[in-house]
């Protein structure tokens, strides 16, 4: 989901600033990012409190449903980041911005993600929850 209001940012904001009123683009801007905040705090709420039980829509293995119920916590965290990422990414899209959201996915997943991905699986012997 966060996705698709990365792209909707990119098409209000680009067709705002195309027909020369940057104060329509910056109201679709404040008005994307609080639907996204929105979307975001609804599903890792969802998710955060349904974190014990999500895991048997996968299988009905305790183990596996155990899992699933550990990792529920960095799920939402991971929610919260890709979709603030993604929209702002969006907005410098439809800015005519594409190397700065270039640089903004790259930093996020290659120099933020990865190292960060790799100290909670290996150093901080987190695991699969970890990565």
């Amino acid at each position: 989901m966060p996705y698709a209001f990365g792209a909707i940012a990119s098409t209000r904001v680009s067709n705002a600033l195309g027909a020369g009123n940057p104060r329509a683009a910056k109201v679709a801007v404040k008005a994307i990012i609080l639907l996204e905040i929105a979307e975001m705090v609804t599903v890792s709420m969802i998710l955060f409190f349904c974190h014990n039980v999500l895991g048997y829509a996968f299988s009905k293995e305790k183990e596996i449903v155990h899992h699933v119920a550990d990792m529920g916590p960095w799920i939402c965290l991971s929610i919260i980041m890709d979709s603030l990422q993604a929209v702002f990414s969006g907005v410098a899209r439809g800015s005519g911005l594409h190397h700065i959201g270039a640089y903004v996915n790259l930093g996020a997943y290659y120099l933020f993600g990865t190292p960060v991905g790799a100290v909670l699986a290996f150093v901080l012997h987190l695991g699969g929850n970890g990565l």
